[in-house]
């Protein structure tokens, strides 16, 4: 199919029709507003972005009919190219990069050379891509560098030796490792050595020196095995790699078919087990020391784990540590997805200062994000909440979990948020489903409550209120300040007729939130206008939030 556009970004810009239209767009703010388009993730920027950008020098107002002629004179040189190109609307502009022939390469010359825009935000913006032009290969070569650095802990899983038992339960040991290993191997969290290599250097006595120098390794999981009868008794132990430090030794046991088995409850214990204790380690050395004297994996970890405490003390300290990460590996991006993730908390938990700007940052890291990789599949999924949640765009959000789990099914968390997104839209026996998948693909749940609190949501949209109290509870036995985990149980003891405990519920969430009313839910949740929505306010009505 023939492309009815052609951009070149690098060098002097360009950007002219492919077909005998014969036209080119030469203003330098117009050409600039098509490059911004053009290196943005699925063509989308939001209005506010362009405006900020381009006329930051003006005021709102000004800026806002600034962006609307110059719409207006694209609008008049492409003539029918621009109904095919660009969609339009109040909130955002997106280019279809479907209909787009980039010229040139990122290496063959300087992005945007000799453009001339007085704004500082734009010139800001300019200067970080020509600093870091790296950032786009993706998107525009559809080749992204192989060589990111590693900002997540390591961890090797070494094969269980077996001390008591025949011969042939020899092979039980290695397969649960590699098993264990094939488990946390689907975590955004961590970076798994392959089992085929810890195996290579497993002996009969394990020296930890040996296992970090040959794997480097910063976590190590070690362990014995019994087979008494038809039962399987695993001594596992878990260490810090570098100082040799225990950091836990449990006991599994169970019949050999339980470890064996394709849902295997004890290899999930082991794995849970596992992540929660690296995310416990790395909040633990995160405190009281300095950005400077965290590794770089300790600040990752650190970072999402003060996010889910949930406290503003320790949520506005995560924010501190995220950015770091991204500060020294700034071609991460999961990084940068995780960063979006901060600002959606942030905004939902009734932190934010400016909900306006604040959805503008969240949206242009994962932005950053699905510069750096298209096709990251936690990238798409936290664009796809800030779709959901903070633009209310059902739709686009659909689209991104939609995206993410074609390319990795095996992705819980576009399970879980899309399984919300399926609950928001009266959808419950899709949205059970789905959090219930996310619930067994889930690797490690150091944040479990975050999965728990999300599943009850689901269960409200079927009306089976007892399931989601009953999740709502054991999530805020877990961590009691998710403000959404305490509407589901205002909602579902409502629905139980446990009137007197709902209205319990609600003056816990107004000594929290104590702004927050049920005109606040009807006008900022996307759910509003559901049913799940409906039976949510007339729960929180009757319960007593004005």
């Amino acid at each position: 199919m023939t492309k009815l556009l052609q951009i070149n970004l690098f060098g002097a810009c360009i950007v002219r029709s492919s077909t005998d239209a014969g036209y080119e767009i030469t203003g330098s703010k117009h050409r600039a507003l098509f490059a911004l388009l053009a290196t943005a993730p699925f063509g989308r920027r939001t209005r506010s972005y362009l405006q900020n950008l381009l006329w930051g020098t003006s005021c709102h107002d000004g800026g806002r009919q600034s962006l609307r002629t110059a719409l207006s004179v694209i609008k008049s040189t492409m003539g029918a190219d621009f109904e095919s190109l660009l969609k339009v609307n109040n909130t955002e502009i997106c280019l279809d990069l479907a209909q787009v022939d980039f010229l040139g390469q990122p290496s063959s010359a300087e992005f945007l050379e000799g453009i001339d825009i007085r704004d500082d935000e734009f010139n800001d913006w300019l200067l970080g891509v020509r600093q870091a032009p790296e950032q786009f290969f993706a998107l525009l070569t559809s080749a992204l560098p192989s060589n990111s650095p590693v900002v997540v802990p390591t961890i090797a899983v070494l094969p269980f030796r077996l001390i008591l038992g025949e011969e042939t339960h020899a092979v039980l040991g290695d397969w649960l490792a590699e098993e264990v290993c094939r488990s946390l191997s689907r975590s955004h969290l961590l970076s798994v050595i392959s089992h085929l290599s810890a195996r290579e250097v497993t002996s009969a006595r394990v020296e930890l020196t040996k296992v970090r120098r040959a794997l480097g390794v910063d976590y190590c999981v070690t362990g014995s095995l019994r087979i008494v009868g038809a039962r399987a008794i695993l001594d596992a132990d878990c260490l810090d790699a570098t100082s040799g430090r225990i950091l836990w030794t449990r006991q599994f046991s169970g019949a050999i078919g339980d470890f064996m088995d394709a849902d295997s409850v004890p290899v999930s214990e082991i794995v849970r087990a596992i992540g929660q204790t690296i995310a416990s380690d790395a909040l633990s050395h995160a405190q009281g020391r300095s950005l400077s004297a965290l590794a770089d994996h300790q600040l990752l970890i650190a970072g999402i784990g003060m996010m889910h405490q949930l406290k503003l003390s320790s949520f506005a300290r995560s924010r501190d540590l995220i950015e770091e990460v991204i500060r020294r590996a700034p071609r991460v991006p999961e990084a940068h997805a995780w960063l979006a993730e901060w600002y959606v908390m942030s905004i939902f938990n009734g932190w934010s200062s400016n909900q306006l700007k604040d959805t503008g940052i969240a949206l242009d890291c994962t932005a950053r994000a699905l510069d750096l990789d298209p096709e990251n599949t936690f990238a798409l999924t936290i664009d796809g909440v800030v779709n959901n949640n903070l633009l209310l765009r059902m739709d686009a959000a659909s689209e991104r979990f939609d995206a993410a789990l074609d390319r990795n099914p095996n992705e819980s968390m576009a399970w879980l948020l899309s399984g919300v997104l399926s609950a928001y839209r009266d959808q419950g026996q899709d949205a059970v489903m789905r959090t219930e998948k996310a619930f067994r693909l889930s690797p490690m749940d150091p944040f479990g409550y975050f999965f728990d609190s999300l599943a009850s949501t689901a269960y409200l949209a079927v009306a089976d209120w007892a399931r989601a109290l009953t999740l709502a509870e054991r999530s805020m036995a877990k961590n009691d300040r998710h403000l959404s985990t305490l509407r589901v149980r205002i909602c579902a003891l409502h629905h139980l007729g446990r009137a007197d405990d709902a209205a319990g519920a609600a003056r816990d969430l107004l000594r929290r939130q104590p702004d927050f009313t049920v005109s606040t839910y009807r006008r900022n949740h996307p759910a509003a206008n559901y049913m799940i929505g409906q039976n949510m306010t007339a729960a929180l009505a009757a319960a007593g939030i004005p």
